[in-house]
């Protein structure tokens, strides 16, 4: 039988830069060792985290989305839930 280890990749709008403020996306990695700051893109781009994670082993097998309640709707965040198994 597999044993999966989990982790998390939270990519959520920095929020922080003027009127495009929701342009900006941080990238955090979360796994047994603590979160991990894996950068801001200026646009909303996870693929290149998604391969990061993928790299060192980890399956993407769930993808939740949050909106912001404003018109016209806008994206806030996305998770990505993770896992590897367990050697």
């Amino acid at each position: 039988m597999t044993q999966w280890e989990y982790a998390r990749l939270e990519y959520r709008s920095a929020g922080t830069l003027g009127a495009d403020r929701f342009m900006d996306w941080d990238a955090v990695f979360h796994d047994n060792d603590g979160p991990e700051r894996w950068g801001t893109d200026e646009r909303f781009d996870d693929l290149r985290h998604l391969n990061r994670a993928g790299q060192a082993g980890w399956q993407a097998y769930d993808r939740g989305a949050v909106f912001l309640h404003t018109e016209p709707y806008r994206l806030f965040a996305v998770t990505y839930s993770l896992r590897r198994p367990v050697e």
